[in-house]
Formats: C-alpha cells, structure tokens, sequence
C-alpha cells in the first residue's frame, strides 16, 4: 500500500486498516486521555476486537466512498492520524479530522498530512468545500484550522454535550478556489 513521507523527520502518512487493531489500540491506550479531552474519538476501542471494529466501521466508509483513516507514523510508531469523518464526492463537500497522541505534539504532523488530505480531495476527487469542526475548547485544532488557512463559518453555540458539559463547536472550511489560490501564493475574490 502506498506510504507518504510528510518531511525529514521520519513521519509517514499511509492507510490505517483493520490489521492494524493492535497497533491502534496501543497507540490509543498511550494517549487516551489525551485524544478523548476534547472529542470520543476510538472511546469504544478497549481490546483488539473492539479496536478493528473501529477500523472496519471507517475501512466500510472507505469502501463506500464516504469517508477514511490514515494513521500517522513516526520512525515506524503509530502517533495518531487524520480522518475524512464526512466524504460526499458527489455534492463536492467533506470533513476532516485528526487526533494525536501527546508525544506527537508540536511537531506539525497534522498541518503536513492535512495538507496532503486536502490536496487530494480537492485536486484528485473534485472536492469544492472541505470543512473542519473543532470544539473551541481545542485550541490546538482550532490552530491547525488557522495555520492550514481555513475561514472561521462560524460558532455552533452548545451543539453538543460532551462529559456532562454542553460544547461548542467552530466551523472552519475552504474553497477549492482558495485552497488552489493560496498553494499558488496569489490572493482568492472567493473570499
């Protein structure tokens, strides 16, 4: 399967699949706090089956088009990952996501595999808006938003309740317009 180098530093964004339930697991296990402050992301994944349940739910969304992982390695370790957690080819939209563990942290790994992701969506697949949804309790994936160039659409006030407290949640996207215009260096009027 194919394997994208995201720099010098040995980080590799390629598929994350069902066969790799234990991985994952330990991967989550390492930093389920973490990764489960903001957001239940692989909350359900407690043992390996549990684990490859949550990989086949998105390997099916894959296969059906709407949606996919793919893990984040580096120097051979599972760190974390980003996500099409929404994928409609045919109404040009999609929503990504991400999650790390906290020994991944700082080192940009989301910013240059989202960059990928995104490229892809709207280069190969035809994709017209990608969104981001962060609670803006998270300030690190409100700032992977900012530094990938997305426009704040606005703020979902108490959309949902997580951990007995009521969350909200900001709507980031781009335009392939502006996404094109702003890997080209020129200004976008879609703004």
């Amino acid at each position: 399967m194919y394997a994208i180098s995201l720099g010098d530093d040995g980080a590799v964004l390629r598929p994350l699949e069902p066969w790799h339930a234990e991985e994952f697991l330990a991967h989550l296990d390492r930093g389920r706090d973490f990764i489960n402050e903001h957001i239940p992301f692989g909350a359900a994944a407690r043992d390996v089956e549990s684990a490859r349940k949550v990989l086949r739910t998105y390997a099916d969304k894959r296969a059906a088009d709407d949606g996919g992982l793919h893990g984040l390695w580096l120097d051979g370790k599972l760190v974390g990952g980003v996500l099409f957690r929404v994928f409609d080819a045919a109404g040009g939209n999609c929503e990504v996501g991400c999650w790390l563990e906290p020994a991944a942290t700082g080192r940009g790994l989301v910013t240059r595999a989202m960059r990928v992701l995104i490229d892809w969506a709207i280069e190969e697949r035809g994709i017209h808006r990608v969104e981001w949804h962060a609670s803006s309790a998270n300030t690190a994936s409100v700032n992977v938003a900012r530094r990938l160039g997305l426009t704040l659409d606005g703020v979902l006030r108490e959309s949902f309740l997580y951990r007995g407290v009521r969350q909200n949640t900001e709507v980031w996207s781009v335009l392939a317009p502006e996404w094109r215009a702003a890997r080209a260096g020129r200004p976008c009027d879609a703004r």
